[in-house]
């Protein structure tokens, strides 16, 4: 062993003892109820991901690099797909999986300013927020209330001449009617891109969540499946499509040399391109108004040791959802999110809303459960079109609303969500129970 390499297993060494000393003590700490904090998310970590982090910092190489080809590659065998690409953050990789509709490779599949693409108001805005940044329109669907889900009896009514795609997330993890959605995408020749964000780890009809459109997308922000800090990845099995994606992750270059490698095609200097001098550059020859939206190969690191442990964190998702199933079936006052017919989710978070009627409101029964140590979140945004990112659009023009969106408006005003994150245990889980029933009978 060289002297460099001696050093190297002694720091990782001691990356592992300072794990031991100062992380892993909080991780296992015993619950205390009432004291304890139960977050609804959070990082689920060992020594492996430290060790990880710090042997590709002393490599120094920081961008892009071995640790997230080994990661893209480790993905893309999760999922089954062809490909898999890492980008800084699950919003990035929603930007880039709808910007690549947009090429004008696709040619009469090309998603072009004022075309419509259908999706919901109840999600997280960066879902959304691709198709109205390009100057696309996107059309409203309503939800429904037993899977909360898109209402796929309104997909007929949402279609016009000017439809060219679907962009929906499942929701905490619960599969949306993959089946429906992609009959309807089939039938009337549409994109669909899913936002996997929250499902990493769902399967329908046992093929993941993410690989039945043609775009999928996933999170690796801390409450995520998995984390790598910030970072996201898209995935797909077209080959024109991982085409444009990369060339559009990494500044819309027409070249395909990874980082540090020229000219991979051998010919470098001998092509053609629009009314550039022939033989310029391939290297600074662009075929897209891209970005660099690329991670840190210590970003990827991480998530190397994360993906090794995924398989355990989505089996714990699981044990914890039925854990509070069977623990909250029977309390009147709630619906209880219910999982998609023919799927096995990987629940981010654990859904619950008011029945109509109830003697208490969602903002009491939160307040309640925040004061005693249990975190609580809405469904993100709610109704997206209620907050000020849509006074400055008008509607009918640069949005469209299929129907009154009821079902939404009930989302936003009476659901919330608790967690139930692999790092939660079982003393956790029956305080959240306990808590939840303590303030129903209190309040009938």
């Amino acid at each position: 062993m060289t002297k460099q390499e001696q050093l190297k297993q002694e720091i990782l060494q001691k990356t592992k003892e300072y794990y031991e000393l100062v992380h892993k003590p909080q991780q296992t700490k015993a619950f205390v109820e009432g004291e304890s904090r139960v977050n609804y998310a959070g990082r689920v970590f060992d020594e492996t991901e430290m060790q990880y982090l710090v042997d590709s910092s002393l490599d120094f190489w920081l961008t892009y690099g071995d640790y997230s080809k080994k990661f893209e590659k480790k993905l893309s065998e999760y999922l089954g797909v062809r490909w898999a690409f890492l980008v800084n953050s699950g919003s990035s990789a929603n930007l880039l999986a709808f910007y690549a509709l947009t090429s004008p490779l696709l040619n009469e599949r090309q998603v072009k300013r004022g075309d419509e693409v259908i999706t919901v108001a109840a999600g997280f805005p960066t879902t959304v927020a691709p198709i109205v940044q390009y100057g696309a329109i996107p059309v409203f669907v309503d939800m429904e209330l037993t899977h909360f889900n898109m209402d796929v009896t309104q997909l007929e009514k949402a279609l016009s001449p000017k439809t060219k795609a679907i962009m929906i997330a499942h929701t905490l993890g619960n599969p949306f009617n993959i089946k429906a959605i992609k009959e309807f995408c089939d039938k009337h020749n549409l994109w669909l891109i899913e936002d996997n964000c929250d499902a990493l780890g769902s399967t329908y009809e046992g093929k993941p969540t993410g690989t039945w459109g043609d775009i999928g997308t996933s999170s690796f922000y801390p409450p995520h499946h998995m984390t790598m800090g910030e970072g996201g990845a898209t995935y797909t099995d077209n080959p024109l499509l991982k085409k444009i994606m990369l060339s559009m992750r990494d500044w819309g270059r027409d070249c395909w040399c990874e980082s540090g490698v020229d000219n991979t095609c051998g010919k470098r200097f001998s092509m053609s391109f629009g009314s550039l001098p022939k033989g310029y550059d391939h290297k600074y020859v662009y075929s897209h108004f891209g970005f660099n939206l690329k991670v840190s190969d210590m970003q990827a690191a991480v998530g190397v040791a994360q993906l090794e442990k995924f398989p355990s964190f989505v089996e714990k998702r699981k044990e914890n959802y039925k854990k509070l199933y069977d623990g909250l079936k029977d309390v009147q006052e709630l619906i209880l999110v219910e999982k998609q017919p023919n799927s096995d989710p990987s629940w981010f978070g654990f859904m619950m809303t008011l029945k109509d009627g109830v003697k208490f409101t969602r903002n009491e029964i939160v307040e309640f459960l925040e004061n005693n140590n249990i975190q609580t979140r809405n469904l993100f945004a709610g109704n997206m079109l209620s907050h000020p990112l849509f006074d400055s659009l008008n509607e009918d023009e640069e949005y469209r609303v299929v129907g009154e969106l009821t079902n939404t408006d009930i989302i936003m005003n009476n659901s919330f969500w608790i967690g139930l994150y692999p790092g939660m245990g079982d003393d956790a889980i029956n305080y959240m129970i306990k808590k939840i029933r303590e303030f129903v009978k209190a309040n009938v």
